[in-house]
């Protein structure tokens, strides 16, 4: 029996909490707080309709109260005793900074399950890579024979399962910079797989967003274990916050305490002097430098945990992660890959990399607010078709511009078929740009140009909110309109 999560339970009886956003981490948290006695209030900035009568319905009759709409934060401090918020609800909101002052709980189901979780703990965060570390650390636990706990920003919410959880299992919980913004806990296994300008139209300044993604080695103890990137300057500037074990990965040199790719292509660890080989880059089934780096980290960060008998089973057999480089079909002998989750520049640089030829890219959504110069090179140099939509669409063209001199661009007219006639830009570098006002059209563009051999990959490089809900959403309607196509 967890006693300190119980004792928690006995003190909710009687109190007034107030969840910020109906997300998923908040749906399982109603009736379990109404069934230790507390008064649960909902409030969200969506409107009855926008969150649909019947569920609202069902809140009410189980005795939610619901605050929604533009005012849903009105009179939180007088009607609150304890405030969980999603990682959706910006943390700095001047009304959570008055409930502060005025002496409230302010937290999240994240932070809950870190203050009252009874087993070994590993958090994975970073501007890229971090879902599929995530997924192959748990899959390497897995493998190993431990009963792994998958949640934070993939899996399940992980509060309600604490009443399961054993001292003997694991917990893998991928934290974005929103969960670790007020984080107050850190897990007993930090990894940082980089941090490069990301969510700067939410954050105030590229520090706070940096602060944020600190948060995760500042409150371990001097038994953890820390895993960092010695390749990026921004993560190696955790380093002197580090009170545990420092574990480094590297895919560019031999490092002196941790994981590294040795130039004969072997992943190796190094660790107490000792050298010890793993598994060929050549046999790790998903694509992609960016992915034999995760599994350099996954290594570093489950030493000792798993063997290495298991670390080049998993490497062999594991099939990757959704809307990550995910082959969608093969039709007329060209490939498409769904890589929705490419919602920043690096991530995008990331999957051309893992292709050997030049690709046919669909690019652009949701501006975020980050600087697209450093995508630019890397367009010119893998991609040989560029569809771009959304509000970012004339961010990534001019990048190019600016990158190869706006007078060597010419518009031209193009004859697209059943699309009627589309603007077409065309450079001396051989790149062809067209552009598209919805994914339909971006699919069949890239499906009349497309020839045998040909490689197709929605990588975006920008968020999807300006057209979906989230980057699954997107991914998922890519794949839909993929598998149509004859």
């Amino acid at each position: 029996m967890n006693q300190r999560l119980e004792h928690f339970y006995r003190t909710l009886s009687g109190k007034r909490i107030s969840l910020l956003g109906l997300g998923r981490t908040h749906r399982p948290l109603i009736p379990l707080f109404l069934s230790k006695g507390a008064t649960v209030l909902l409030r969200d900035k969506r409107t009855r309709s926008q969150i649909g009568e019947e569920e609202c319905k069902t809140m009410e009759d189980m005795g939610v109260i619901l605050k929604l709409g533009e005012n849903y934060l009105e009179g939180l401090c007088e009607d609150s005793d304890i405030v969980l918020r999603t990682p959706g609800v910006y943390y700095y909101l001047p009304e959570l900074q008055a409930a502060i002052k005025a002496g409230l709980s302010v937290t999240s189901e994240m932070e809950l399950f870190f203050q009252f979780c009874p087993c070994k703990t590993y958090g994975i965060t970073g501007s890229d890579g971090k879902t599929t570390t995530t997924s192959i650390i748990a899959e390497l636990l897995r493998a190993e024979g431990k009963t792994v706990y998958l949640g934070g920003n993939i899996g399940n919410p992980l509060f309600q399962m604490l009443d399961d959880i054993n001292e003997e299992d694991v917990a893998v919980i991928e934290l974005s910079n929103f969960q670790l913004l007020s984080m107050r806990s850190s897990p007993d296994v930090a990894v940082v797989t980089n941090v490069a300008p990301n969510h700067l139209d939410v954050h105030k300044s590229m520090e706070e967003y940096v602060d944020s993604k600190r948060n995760i080695v500042l409150h371990q103890n001097g038994f953890s274990r820390t895993v960092l990137n010695i390749d990026n300057e921004i993560t190696m500037s955790f380093l002197p916050q580090v009170r545990g074990d420092a574990l480094f990965f590297s895919r560019r040199h031999p490092v002196e305490h941790g994981t590294y790719l040795r130039d004969d292509g072997m992943l190796c660890m190094e660790y107490n002097g000792v050298t010890t080989p793993i598994v060929s880059k050549e046999e790790i089934r998903i694509p992609g430098l960016h992915n034999v780096e995760n599994y350099l980290t996954a290594f570093a960060a489950t030493w000792e945990d798993v063997s290495v008998e298991t670390m080049a089973e998993v490497a062999n057999n594991f099939g990757g992660v959704e809307h990550r480089i995910e082959l969608v079909r093969e039709l007329n002998g060209a490939k498409w890959y769904n890589d929705s989750i490419a919602s920043s520049p690096s991530r995008t640089i990331a999957g051309l990399d893992s292709f050997d030829q030049k690709i046919i890219l669909i690019a652009g959504g949701y501006d975020k607010q980050i600087p697209y110069e450093p995508l630019a090179p890397k367009i010119l140099e893998k991609v040989k078709i560029l569809i771009l939509m959304g509000d970012t669409a004339q961010k990534i063209e001019d990048a190019i511009a600016a990158e190869i001199a706006p007078e060597v661009i010419n518009a031209v007219t193009a004859s697209m078929g059943r699309l009627g006639t589309k603007r077409q830009k065309t450079c001396n570098c051989g790149l062809q740009m067209y552009r598209a006002k919805t994914m339909e059209e971006a699919v069949t563009i890239a499906h009349l140009c497309a020839m045998p051999g040909d490689i197709i990959s929605l990588s975006p490089a920008s968020a999807s909110f300006d057209l979906y809900k989230d980057f699954e959403e997107r991914g998922r309607h890519f794949k839909e309109l993929v598998m149509k196509l004859k």
